[in-house]
Order: structure tokens, then C-alpha cells, then sequence
């Protein structure tokens, strides 16, 4: 059986949640979401976390000389998205440490649970190519289970 969320219209729109539709370019030749694309679908959800917190991954790489970068990821498949379907990408922070944190990630389709993930992500010092503490300006907004 599917696990499912909350069924609250509110919910649907929670702020720590973005929409997006499946384009054919998103789906195989069997006409369901291609595996490697949940994971687009989820570094758009972390992009949009950030932006909202007010933070610009461009400018942050501009300003400051820092990146957050990808260093592990585990996800599970639990049913499959389709072509035109709209889905929610639910991005959170689940834990901060000094120099990386980890984002607890769902996508649905209405209430209903098709992919959740764990993303590790680094401060990276971009010159350097060195991993370095999350700056305390942005540190402050991160809250662990904290959503967008």
C-alpha cells in the first residue's frame, strides 16, 4: 500500500514546498519518470529551500567564495511519477553540523509518497576546492527539521 501525507489542501501548499510538472523529457520509453530524474527534481527543491531563506546559490558563490555541494545521497522509489503529472518536492533540513547538512527531501504526486531521499551537502571553499564552516549568517536560518 502507498503511504500517503496529509490530505489538507493548506498542506498541498505548505511553504516548504515546490511544484513541479513531469515534461516528456522527464519520462522513459515506458512512459513513467526516468530514475536519475527525481534527482533533478530534488536539487531544484534544495535550490528553491535556499533561495527562500535568502540565499542565492550564484551570489553566495560570488560573494562569499563558497559552495554547497553535493556528497551523498540515498533515496527510495515508491511509486512511479507519469508524464504530465504535478508533482510536490518537500525539502527540510534534517541535520547541521559545522561544515555540511543534510536535507530530508519527499516528491508527491497530491498526497500520495513516490520518492523520498537524504541529501548531504558540504560548504565548500571554492578556491581552496576545501570543505569549510557554514557561515554564521547562514548557519542562523538553518534549523533542523525547519521547512522552506
Amino acid at each position: 500500500m502507498a503511504r500517503m501525507l496529509s490530505t489538507d489542501p493548506a498542506a498541498a501548499i505548505a511553504p516548504e514546498s515546490l511544484m513541479a510538472r513531469v515534461y516528456y523529457e522527464d519520462t522513459d520509453a515506458a512512459g513513467v519518470v526516468y530514475y536519475a530524474n527525481y534527482w533533478r527534481f530534488c536539487e531544484r527543491g534544495r535550490t528553491e529551500w535556499l533561495r527562500r531563506q535568502g540565499f542565492d546559490q550564484q551570489q553566495l558563490m560570488d560573494d562569499t567564495g563558497i559552495a554547497f555541494v553535493v556528497r551523498r545521497v540515498t533515496g527510495e522509489y515508491l511509486r512511479p511519477a507519469r508524464l504530465d503529472d504535478t508533482l510536490q518536492i518537500l525539502t527540510s533540513v534534517s541535520t547541521l553540523k559545522r561544515a555540511s547538512l543534510s536535507f530530508s527531501q519527499k516528491i508527491l504526486r497530491d498526497a500520495e509518497l513516490l520518492f523520498e531521499a537524504t541529501v548531504s551537502v558540504a560548504c565548500l571553499d571554492t578556491k581552496r576546492n576545501r570543505a569549510v564552516a557554514i557561515p554564521d549568517t547562514i548557519r542562523k536560518t538553518l534549523t533542523p527539521g525547519q521547512p522552506g
